[in-house]
């Protein structure tokens, strides 16, 4: 999707552009002097529509990457359920491993 202010000052500027050559092929100094500022004027729109539409793909992108992430993430939890569900022995082993684990860690931290 193309930002609105791209398509303006694109069109300011190509009428900027217009006015300043007929502003010096008619001699008026002030017709050419008005579109050189609308051109520029347009090029500085069609510029910040241009940073626009790269912030709002920047944003699309890290949302679907954030969404294959939690996706990714809930698949995992869901087979490590299933897992421990066909294997509580191993389970209660490997909690019983982490929670004496965290017990040495806590403990060596007092002394």
């Amino acid at each position: 999707m193309v930002d609105t202010d791209r398509i303006t000052g694109a069109a300011r500027e190509i009428g900027g552009k217009v006015q300043g050559a007929v502003g010096d092929l008619t001699g008026r100094h002030s017709d050419s002097v008005e579109g050189r500022l609308r051109e520029t004027g347009g090029a500085a729109e069609n510029l910040y529509g241009q940073a626009k539409d790269a912030v709002r793909h920047a944003a699309d992108e890290a949302y679907d990457y954030a969404e294959d992430a939690y996706e990714r993430g809930r698949r995992t939890v869901r087979e490590g359920h299933e897992r421990s569900a066909e294997w509580p022995h191993v389970s209660l082993v490997v909690a019983g491993l982490v929670g004496f684990s965290l017990g040495l860690l806590v403990n060596a931290r007092r002394d």
